[in-house]
């Protein structure tokens, strides 16, 4: 069992409280309004969430929790501080951080005094870059100590809904710490590892963008079902049957599938049916705003990549892999064709390898679609690898089998840039410059 100070009573910090007194820990929580601590020192919440009422009122009778104003007091008697201050939106939709700023500096200031080592796990919403850019440099001129050395910061995110707060803190869907010392990790550990769920180390920079990432994505989904509905409504179907239908599929669409950054999507398939869709939902008055950006934002992550060829400065560019999706031969909206089609479109000079595509083999839409878009392909491709990688400055590599990687170890020279499209394994393997589309 710990001493842990907890700074800031709102939702979270509140929550946590109630959780670990109830775990057998000793909790001193802090809170700059002192109705909070009343509320509190009388057995009573400050947040209204179902179980919250009798479980401050048993804790607290059980001398497990104390309150105080004073940010000192509480750091000198505890082993843990957990960080829960608010940080609302600003007008112009950044962080107000005042608070975390100034809860950072009067720790670092307690800490001053402290012989022991210390952990401070920052539990609020924090913009990526925030506890190692601000936040430790604020600690540690405070303190006249290290990060690391003499204390220990770390961002540990807080995962738990309203309404069902107590149930989520007990079963999270992971635990997640950011922390660059094994210290810190192991004290969270033993807050937290009993948990029924995965406990995952990460950096820093990737726990504080992970609490966006994951909200931003409950917020996406959300307005992806009303979108959906509101055009069920217009077509006259019945928009839980549909949904229903698509929650149904764990194999691609409630899974890990299309979750991994890559390259732009492209096919004969799913820009046909967006634009199906949109024009579907236009006809009948139905707005989609997030389904209506989809293209747009698939054709910005192509430009992302072109301009990262054009500011290279290299003219002669080798393309690995052609078609929409690797072993087929299907280049209808592929977006590698767009990519070549705009390189030369800059006046580059452009060699091709892909072994499912050979022009003599062409049929069909298949064959229409490449002679309007790149009618000299019969002049770009090239029967092997070798031979892109020997006529190429700069290689966009966007196939990843066994047998393309160990020919581009093997090929590859260190005076050449390679761009990788797709997140090649072995990347470190490879003799020349490495670049990443996005990593």
């Amino acid at each position: 069992m710990m001493n842990i100070s907890i700074f800031g009573l709102g939702y979270v910090g509140a929550v946590s409280l109630a959780c670990l007194a109830r775990d057998g820990h000793d909790v001193t929580g802090v809170d700059i309004a002192p109705e909070k601590l009343e509320l509190i020192r009388s057995g009573r919440t400050p947040v209204v969430e179902e179980g919250m009422v009798d479980l401050i009122a048993r804790v607290v009778a059980e001398g497990r929790v104390r309150v105080d104003s004073d940010t000192r007091a509480a750091v000198l008697r505890s082993d843990l501080s957990l960080v829960c201050v608010g940080t609302p939106s600003a007008p112009n939709g950044s962080q107000d951080q005042s608070a975390i700023l100034r809860i950072a500096a009067d720790i670092g200031a307690a800490l001053r005094e402290k012989s022991t080592p210390h952990v401070v796990a920052f539990r609020s919403t924090l913009a990526p870059g925030t506890v190692e850019d601000v936040l430790r440099p604020l600690v540690e001129a405070a303190s006249g100590k290290r990060d690391g050395v003499d204390f220990h910061l770390c961002f540990q995110p807080e995962f738990l809904r309203e309404g069902s707060a107590i149930r989520d803190y007990d079963a999270p869907p992971f635990v997640v710490v950011g922390a660059c010392s094994d210290f810190a990790v192991e004290r969270i550990r033993d807050l937290f590892g009993h948990l029924p769920c995965r406990f995952l180390r990460t950096s820093i920079r990737a726990a504080e963008t992970v609490k966006y990432c994951c909200n931003n994505f409950h917020a996406l989904k959300i307005v992806f079902a009303n979108e959906t509905a509101r055009l069920c409504e217009a077509l006259g179907v019945d928009p839980f049957e549909v949904m229903n239908l698509v929650c149904s599929d764990t194999q691609l669409n409630i899974s890990p599938a299309y979750l991994r950054p890559g390259f732009a999507f492209g096919g004969s398939c799913l820009g046909k049916d967006l634009r199906a869709t949109l024009h579907l939902a236009r006809t009948r008055d139905v707005e989609l705003p997030v389904l209506g950006s989809v293209l747009e934002s698939n054709s910005k992550h192509l430009e992302h990549a072109i301009s990262k060829i054009l500011a290279s400065g290299k003219r002669h560019i080798g393309l690995v892999g052609l078609s929409f999706k690797p072993g087929t031969d299907d280049l209808r909206e592929s977006p590698l064709v767009h990519l070549a089609e705009r390189c030369l479109g800059k006046g580059l000079s452009l060699v091709v390898y892909d072994p499912s595509v050979h022009l003599s083999k062409l049929l069909g839409a298949n064959l229409r679609y490449i002679e309007a878009t790149v009618p000299h392909l019969g002049k770009l491709l090239r029967e092997h690898l070798e031979e892109v990688v020997a006529e190429s400055e700069l290689l966009v590599v966007a196939l990843a089998d066994p047998g393309t990687v160990e020919v581009l170890v093997r090929e590859v020279r260190p005076d050449q840039l390679v761009l990788d499209l797709v997140r090649i394994p072995d990347a470190a393997a490879l003799r020349g410059r490495y670049m990443g589309l996005c990593w």
